[in-house]
């Protein structure tokens, strides 16, 4: 865990400076594929991914070794072909893990959150699930397992081949000639994002294009059909949290008002979107129908309202990289408790930005917590010393956070009274 968070200290900050890099890119370019709430919930979707993964939740149905200790394959010796070939295995892992996320009813559920924006950009790729909570990747690195691609070389090349997906999450790149025909390419992964009807379901490979050409998968990007961005069933809103549950929520009510007991079972693994022909009838679900004219969920406020925003995922943020400068000298509850704020900022600021009505008081509650607690945390004698010396700066953070969440309180409630 201290390893997967040393990682993550260098490469958060690296995929914000390459967002901040695209962002200025459009404003010079004139084209902006940036809306700042949808930046938010984008890199607040991925904060709650490293929460999940970095407490290890969710239940490993069989691991690596285990699968190389069952069919008693030699290790290979660590020459550099071994790495090569670990990584392509990854890669083919990954297609079908990606097909089956698409493809699957339950599946979709872990998958839809990654595809929610209704925009294309590098923030976007940080949209991932915390919903995946039965890990079954390892059962797909059989043939690794059969090749004896050792255990090492597996955890080392599996989050290289994951940030490796991150770069071809933009607009501003067009097609790359031959390495069309190698790699996925900002052109091909356009395509996959799509909802275009011809797009649908394309493009599922992470790294090298061939297994959409070998498994008729592939579709090319084409200038008459350009792509149109997010899910046909709309989400909605911003809150990664009820982005990450829609579908299973989805298929839940659809199982329990089914008359049939063998819809209630089939369902859950029937192809995405599936429904009982008796609840599609009667709880109806909108689905697009032009995805060139459709109403986008509104990434739209003041000024003020957009900076407050953005104020909170800079603050969250810096929170969750101390957490994690510090994971080896904190106790257990500590980084859970932490943990535990942290997802309820996420929810609580998200929820803020669909302008829910309860919204004030939640963050009028949870920022006054946070104040409380630091104030606490930070003058123990165990506070880890990377806190405190962020101690001004946290407190400074939640200040003026009460303060520009009271002045838009009250400034809602005067324009309110004057109408």
């Amino acid at each position: 865990m201290e390893a997967y968070a040393n990682a993550l200290l260098i490469a958060i900050p690296l995929f914000l400076v390459l967002i901040l890099i695209e962002i200025g890119y459009g404003y010079w370019q004139k084209k902006i594929t940036y809306g700042v709430l949808d930046t938010v919930s984008s890199i607040s979707s991925g904060i709650t991914n490293i929460l999940k993964d970095t407490l290890g939740l969710g239940i490993v149905l069989v691991t690596y070794p285990s699968i190389l200790t069952f069919f008693n394959v030699a290790p290979l010796e660590m020459h550099w072909w071994v790495w090569v070939i670990g990584f392509i295995c990854i890669d083919f892992a990954g297609y079908w893990n990606h097909r089956l996320s698409h493809k699957i009813n339950i599946f979709w559920n872990q998958h839809m959150i990654h595809h929610s924006s209704e925009s294309f950009n590098l923030a976007c790729a940080l949209r991932q699930s915390v919903s995946n909570l039965i890990a079954y990747f390892p059962l797909l690195l059989l043939p690794a397992a059969l090749f004896g691609v050792p255990y090492k070389v597996i955890a080392i090349l599996a989050p290289v081949h994951l940030f490796a997906q991150f770069w071809y999450h933009t607009q501003h790149i067009g097609k790359l000639g031959v390495l069309e025909y190698i790699i996925v390419t900002p052109s091909q992964h356009r395509v996959h994002h799509a909802i275009n009807e011809r797009y649908i379901d394309k493009n599922l490979g992470q790294v090298f294009s061939i297994w959409d050409r070998m498994f008729g998968t592939f579709q090319e990007e084409l200038a008459t059909d350009p792509p149109q961005y997010g899910v046909l069933k709309q989400v909605n809103t911003w809150n990664p949290w009820t982005i990450n549950f829609m579908h299973f929520w989805q298929i839940t009510k659809d199982a329990w008002r089914t008359r049939s007991w063998i819809d209630k079972l089939r369902i859950w693994f029937m192809p995405t979107g599936w429904r009982p022909a008796d609840v599609a009838n009667n709880y109806p679900v909108e689905i697009i129908e032009d995805v060139f004219n459709f109403k986008r969920y509104p990434d739209s406020g003041s000024s003020l309202f957009k900076a407050y925003a953005v104020f909170q995922l800079l603050g969250v943020s810096m929170i969750l990289l101390l957490g994690l400068s510090e994971i080896g000298s904190l106790k257990a509850i500590e980084f859970a408790l932490l943990a535990l704020y942290i997802a309820l900022s996420v929810s609580s600021y998200s929820m803020f930005m669909d302008r829910w009505k309860g919204a004030y008081f939640s963050e009028f509650a949870r920022i006054s917590v946070g104040l409380l607690a630091s104030v606490f945390f930070l003058n123990s004698k165990g506070a880890p010393e990377h806190f405190y010396a962020w101690r001004m700066v946290l407190y400074a953070y939640f200040l003026l956070s009460l303060t520009g969440l009271l002045y838009g309180f009250f400034q809602s409630r005067l324009t309110q009274t004057q109408k």
